[in-house]
Protein backbone atom coordinates (compact mmCIF):
# COMPACT_ATOMS: atom_id res chain seq x y z
CA UNK A 1 0.00 0.00 0.00
CA UNK A 2 3.02 2.43 0.12
CA UNK A 3 2.73 5.27 -2.41
CA UNK A 4 5.62 7.74 -3.48
CA UNK A 5 3.56 11.05 -2.92
CA UNK A 6 6.18 12.16 -0.80
CA UNK A 7 9.42 10.17 -1.33
CA UNK A 8 11.56 10.36 -4.58
CA UNK A 9 12.67 6.32 -4.35
CA UNK A 10 16.38 5.34 -6.02
CA UNK A 11 17.89 2.07 -6.15
CA UNK A 12 22.22 1.77 -6.84
CA UNK A 13 23.72 -1.04 -7.89
CA UNK A 14 26.70 -2.00 -5.69
CA UNK A 15 28.99 0.31 -6.66
CA UNK A 16 26.69 2.92 -5.22
CA UNK A 17 25.39 3.99 -8.71
CA UNK A 18 21.56 5.00 -9.17
CA UNK A 19 20.56 2.34 -11.60
CA UNK A 20 16.38 4.00 -12.06
CA UNK A 21 14.89 6.98 -10.29
CA UNK A 22 11.39 7.04 -8.93
CA UNK A 23 9.94 10.75 -8.76
CA UNK A 24 6.89 11.74 -6.79
CA UNK A 25 3.56 11.21 -7.37
CA UNK A 26 0.00 10.79 -6.60
CA UNK A 27 0.06 6.90 -8.01
CA UNK A 28 0.36 3.96 -6.07
CA UNK A 29 3.90 2.01 -6.85
CA UNK A 30 2.77 -1.43 -8.72
CA UNK A 31 4.36 -4.21 -7.25
CA UNK A 32 6.29 -6.43 -9.39
CA UNK A 33 5.25 -9.92 -7.31
CA UNK A 34 1.97 -10.98 -8.99
CA UNK A 35 1.98 -14.40 -7.14
CA UNK A 36 -1.61 -14.08 -6.23
CA UNK A 37 -2.47 -14.38 -10.27
CA UNK A 38 -1.39 -18.08 -11.31
CA UNK A 39 0.20 -17.49 -14.94
CA UNK A 40 -1.70 -20.34 -16.59
CA UNK A 41 -5.18 -20.82 -17.46
CA UNK A 42 -7.54 -23.44 -18.50
CA UNK A 43 -10.07 -22.11 -20.57
CA UNK A 44 -9.42 -23.83 -23.91
CA UNK A 45 -8.06 -26.67 -24.87
CA UNK A 46 -3.99 -25.08 -24.91
CA UNK A 47 -2.02 -26.96 -22.21
CA UNK A 48 -0.03 -23.65 -21.78
CA UNK A 49 -2.70 -21.06 -22.25
CA UNK A 50 -1.91 -17.62 -20.39
CA UNK A 51 -4.33 -16.72 -17.86
CA UNK A 52 -6.96 -13.70 -18.35
CA UNK A 53 -7.08 -12.31 -15.01
CA UNK A 54 -3.09 -11.73 -15.64
CA UNK A 55 -3.62 -10.25 -18.90
CA UNK A 56 -6.35 -8.15 -17.54
CA UNK A 57 -4.09 -6.34 -15.20
CA UNK A 58 -1.35 -5.66 -17.93
CA UNK A 59 -3.86 -4.31 -19.94
CA UNK A 60 -5.35 -2.06 -17.20
CA UNK A 61 -1.90 -1.54 -16.13
CA UNK A 62 -0.47 0.21 -19.76
CA UNK A 63 -3.78 1.57 -21.26
CA UNK A 64 -4.12 5.06 -20.23
CA UNK A 65 -6.75 6.27 -23.14
CA UNK A 66 -10.32 4.44 -23.00
CA UNK A 67 -9.69 3.32 -27.31
CA UNK A 68 -6.21 2.21 -26.93
CA UNK A 69 -4.99 -0.30 -29.38
CA UNK A 70 -3.68 -4.01 -27.67
CA UNK A 71 -2.00 -5.33 -30.52
CA UNK A 72 -0.96 -9.23 -30.24
CA UNK A 73 1.35 -10.81 -33.01
CA UNK A 74 1.11 -14.35 -31.32
CA UNK A 75 -2.79 -14.89 -31.27
CA UNK A 76 -2.91 -18.30 -29.97
CA UNK A 77 -6.14 -19.31 -28.11
CA UNK A 78 -7.23 -15.61 -28.06
CA UNK A 79 -6.84 -15.17 -24.74
CA UNK A 80 -5.88 -11.64 -25.45
CA UNK A 81 -8.83 -10.47 -27.17
CA UNK A 82 -10.89 -11.99 -23.67
CA UNK A 83 -8.71 -10.24 -22.08
CA UNK A 84 -9.65 -7.27 -23.19
CA UNK A 85 -13.41 -7.56 -22.87
CA UNK A 86 -13.54 -8.27 -19.78
CA UNK A 87 -11.43 -5.17 -19.26
CA UNK A 88 -13.57 -3.03 -21.18
CA UNK A 89 -16.56 -5.01 -19.63
CA UNK A 90 -15.38 -3.59 -15.63
CA UNK A 91 -14.04 -0.56 -16.69
CA UNK A 92 -16.85 0.66 -19.60
CA UNK A 93 -14.29 1.48 -21.48
CA UNK A 94 -13.48 0.74 -25.25
CA UNK A 95 -9.89 -0.84 -25.84
CA UNK A 96 -9.83 -2.49 -29.15
CA UNK A 97 -7.54 -5.25 -29.86
CA UNK A 98 -5.63 -6.50 -32.80
CA UNK A 99 -4.78 -10.10 -33.10
CA UNK A 100 -2.74 -12.14 -36.01
CA UNK A 101 -2.40 -15.56 -35.78
CA UNK A 102 -0.86 -17.99 -38.76
CA UNK A 103 -3.69 -20.12 -40.00
CA UNK A 104 -1.05 -23.26 -38.42
CA UNK A 105 -2.49 -26.90 -38.60
CA UNK A 106 -3.64 -27.84 -34.82
CA UNK A 107 -3.19 -30.52 -32.74
CA UNK A 108 -7.08 -30.51 -32.08
CA UNK A 109 -9.61 -32.87 -33.69
CA UNK A 110 -12.22 -29.89 -33.32
CA UNK A 111 -10.30 -27.31 -35.31
CA UNK A 112 -7.73 -27.50 -38.38
CA UNK A 113 -6.14 -24.74 -37.59
CA UNK A 114 -5.13 -22.51 -34.89
CA UNK A 115 -7.28 -19.50 -36.49
CA UNK A 116 -9.64 -21.31 -36.56
CA UNK A 117 -9.74 -21.65 -32.46
CA UNK A 118 -8.75 -18.30 -32.28
CA UNK A 119 -12.09 -17.40 -33.97
CA UNK A 120 -13.81 -19.52 -31.76
CA UNK A 121 -12.63 -18.47 -28.42
CA UNK A 122 -13.52 -14.38 -29.29
CA UNK A 123 -16.70 -15.84 -29.97
CA UNK A 124 -17.70 -17.61 -26.77
CA UNK A 125 -15.81 -15.04 -25.11
CA UNK A 126 -17.77 -12.07 -26.42
CA UNK A 127 -20.85 -14.07 -25.05
CA UNK A 128 -19.18 -15.17 -21.64
CA UNK A 129 -18.60 -11.73 -21.06
CA UNK A 130 -22.21 -10.25 -21.97
CA UNK A 131 -23.86 -12.80 -19.89
CA UNK A 132 -21.92 -11.52 -16.96
CA UNK A 133 -22.02 -8.07 -17.34
CA UNK A 134 -25.55 -7.51 -18.70
CA UNK A 135 -25.67 -3.88 -17.74
CA UNK A 136 -22.87 -3.41 -20.18
CA UNK A 137 -23.82 -2.37 -23.85
CA UNK A 138 -19.96 -2.43 -25.16
CA UNK A 139 -19.31 -4.25 -28.84
CA UNK A 140 -17.96 -7.76 -28.44
CA UNK A 141 -17.68 -8.32 -32.33
CA UNK A 142 -14.78 -8.80 -34.33
CA UNK A 143 -13.46 -8.97 -37.95
CA UNK A 144 -11.57 -10.93 -39.61
CA UNK A 145 -9.00 -10.54 -42.25
CA UNK A 146 -6.26 -12.47 -44.46
CA UNK A 147 -3.14 -10.94 -45.92
CA UNK A 148 -3.36 -11.12 -49.60
CA UNK A 149 -1.50 -9.15 -52.11
CA UNK A 150 -3.17 -6.10 -53.67
CA UNK A 151 -6.46 -6.24 -55.73
CA UNK A 152 -4.83 -4.06 -58.42
CA UNK A 153 -3.22 -5.68 -61.25
CA UNK A 154 0.54 -4.54 -61.59
CA UNK A 155 2.03 -3.03 -63.83
CA UNK A 156 5.37 -5.34 -65.17
CA UNK A 157 5.33 -3.81 -68.68
CA UNK A 158 9.26 -4.38 -70.09
CA UNK A 159 9.42 -3.18 -74.33
CA UNK A 160 8.40 -7.47 -75.47
CA UNK A 161 5.54 -7.59 -72.80
CA UNK A 162 4.36 -3.26 -73.55
CA UNK A 163 1.56 -4.75 -75.87
CA UNK A 164 0.39 -7.40 -74.02
CA UNK A 165 -0.18 -5.03 -70.25
CA UNK A 166 -1.96 -2.60 -71.88
CA UNK A 167 -4.61 -5.37 -72.68
CA UNK A 168 -4.30 -6.37 -69.66
CA UNK A 169 -5.06 -2.87 -67.66
CA UNK A 170 -8.36 -3.06 -69.91
CA UNK A 171 -9.43 -4.31 -66.46
CA UNK A 172 -6.57 -2.92 -63.14
CA UNK A 173 -8.46 -5.44 -61.07
CA UNK A 174 -7.34 -8.82 -60.78
CA UNK A 175 -9.93 -11.61 -61.65
CA UNK A 176 -10.99 -13.28 -58.57
CA UNK A 177 -11.63 -10.32 -56.68
CA UNK A 178 -14.70 -9.76 -54.66
CA UNK A 179 -16.38 -5.95 -53.85
CA UNK A 180 -15.23 -6.42 -50.22
CA UNK A 181 -11.51 -7.18 -51.37
CA UNK A 182 -12.12 -4.07 -53.15
CA UNK A 183 -13.69 -1.46 -50.04
CA UNK A 184 -11.17 -3.46 -47.95
CA UNK A 185 -8.05 -2.53 -49.38
CA UNK A 186 -9.46 1.11 -50.43
CA UNK A 187 -10.48 1.54 -46.50
CA UNK A 188 -6.82 0.62 -45.92
CA UNK A 189 -5.32 2.86 -48.71
CA UNK A 190 -7.58 5.68 -47.48
CA UNK A 191 -6.81 5.17 -43.55
CA UNK A 192 -10.07 4.29 -42.55
CA UNK A 193 -10.30 2.21 -39.32
CA UNK A 194 -11.22 -1.56 -40.77
CA UNK A 195 -13.42 -1.68 -37.48
CA UNK A 196 -16.03 1.11 -38.46
CA UNK A 197 -19.68 0.50 -39.47
CA UNK A 198 -20.30 -0.61 -42.92
CA UNK A 199 -23.74 -0.76 -44.11
CA UNK A 200 -25.15 -2.31 -47.74
CA UNK A 201 -28.04 -1.68 -49.94
CA UNK A 202 -29.38 -2.79 -53.00
CA UNK A 203 -30.58 -0.48 -56.25
CA UNK A 204 -31.69 -2.08 -59.35
CA UNK A 205 -29.56 -5.18 -58.50
CA UNK A 206 -26.08 -3.14 -57.75
CA UNK A 207 -24.48 -3.30 -54.07
CA UNK A 208 -23.46 -0.03 -52.70
CA UNK A 209 -21.20 -0.01 -49.39
CA UNK A 210 -21.92 3.13 -46.84
CA UNK A 211 -18.27 3.81 -45.08
CA UNK A 212 -18.90 5.24 -41.35
CA UNK A 213 -21.82 6.89 -41.20
CA UNK A 214 -21.40 7.89 -45.47
CA UNK A 215 -18.02 9.16 -45.17
CA UNK A 216 -17.65 6.63 -48.03
CA UNK A 217 -20.01 5.19 -50.78
CA UNK A 218 -18.75 2.97 -53.02
CA UNK A 219 -20.09 0.70 -55.93
CA UNK A 220 -17.95 -1.78 -57.20
CA UNK A 221 -20.28 -3.72 -59.31
CA UNK A 222 -18.69 -5.06 -61.97
CA UNK A 223 -21.14 -3.94 -64.80
CA UNK A 224 -23.47 -0.50 -64.72
CA UNK A 225 -26.11 -1.01 -67.28
CA UNK A 226 -26.75 2.42 -68.81
CA UNK A 227 -30.66 1.87 -67.34
CA UNK A 228 -29.43 1.31 -63.69
CA UNK A 229 -27.80 5.06 -63.08
CA UNK A 230 -31.06 6.49 -62.68
CA UNK A 231 -31.99 4.20 -59.43
CA UNK A 232 -28.38 4.07 -58.74
CA UNK A 233 -27.83 7.49 -58.17
CA UNK A 234 -31.38 7.96 -56.59
CA UNK A 235 -30.74 5.61 -53.93
CA UNK A 236 -26.99 6.88 -53.13
CA UNK A 237 -28.12 10.90 -53.15
CA UNK A 238 -31.44 9.80 -50.81
CA UNK A 239 -29.01 7.39 -48.58
CA UNK A 240 -26.86 10.50 -48.74
CA UNK A 241 -29.07 13.32 -47.56
CA UNK A 242 -30.54 11.07 -44.84
CA UNK A 243 -27.23 11.05 -43.23
CA UNK A 244 -26.26 14.47 -43.08
CA UNK A 245 -23.01 14.40 -43.21
CA UNK A 246 -22.01 17.31 -45.36
CA UNK A 247 -20.08 17.63 -49.02
CA UNK A 248 -16.86 15.72 -48.10
CA UNK A 249 -18.41 12.61 -49.15
CA UNK A 250 -16.38 10.77 -51.41
CA UNK A 251 -18.02 8.06 -53.63
CA UNK A 252 -15.84 4.99 -55.70
CA UNK A 253 -16.65 2.78 -58.64
CA UNK A 254 -14.98 0.38 -61.12
CA UNK A 255 -14.39 2.65 -63.96
CA UNK A 256 -14.90 -0.46 -66.45
CA UNK A 257 -17.53 -1.71 -64.74
CA UNK A 258 -20.24 1.16 -66.90
CA UNK A 259 -21.78 -0.27 -70.10
CA UNK A 260 -20.93 3.18 -72.42
CA UNK A 261 -18.82 6.44 -71.74
CA UNK A 262 -22.98 8.11 -71.32
CA UNK A 263 -23.86 6.01 -68.64
CA UNK A 264 -20.49 7.12 -66.42
CA UNK A 265 -20.67 10.50 -67.63
CA UNK A 266 -24.48 10.99 -66.81
CA UNK A 267 -23.49 8.76 -63.38
CA UNK A 268 -21.35 11.91 -62.68
CA UNK A 269 -23.34 14.19 -63.84
CA UNK A 270 -26.78 13.75 -60.87
CA UNK A 271 -24.75 12.92 -58.23
CA UNK A 272 -22.47 16.80 -58.72
CA UNK A 273 -25.77 18.01 -59.04
CA UNK A 274 -26.48 17.34 -55.54
CA UNK A 275 -23.55 18.04 -53.66
CA UNK A 276 -22.15 14.83 -54.17
CA UNK A 277 -18.35 15.92 -56.32
CA UNK A 278 -15.40 14.02 -54.73
CA UNK A 279 -16.35 11.08 -57.41
CA UNK A 280 -13.39 8.63 -58.12
CA UNK A 281 -12.64 5.30 -60.07
CA UNK A 282 -10.28 2.48 -59.87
Amino acid sequence: TSTNKKLNFVRKNDEDVVQYYVPPSDGKILSDNWMDISLSGNETIFDTEKNTDLLERIINWICRSSNDIVLDFFAGSGTTGHAVLKSNSKNNSNIHYMLIQLPEPSNKSEFMTISELTKYRLIESGKKVKDGNPDWNGDVGFRVFKLDTSNIRPWEATAESLSEQIDAYVSPILEGRSEEDLLTELMLKRGIDLSVNIETRQFDGLTVSCVDGGKLFTCFAKQIPASSVEELTKGIIDWHKSLKVGKDTVCYFLDDAFENNVAKTNLCAILEQHGLTNLHSL
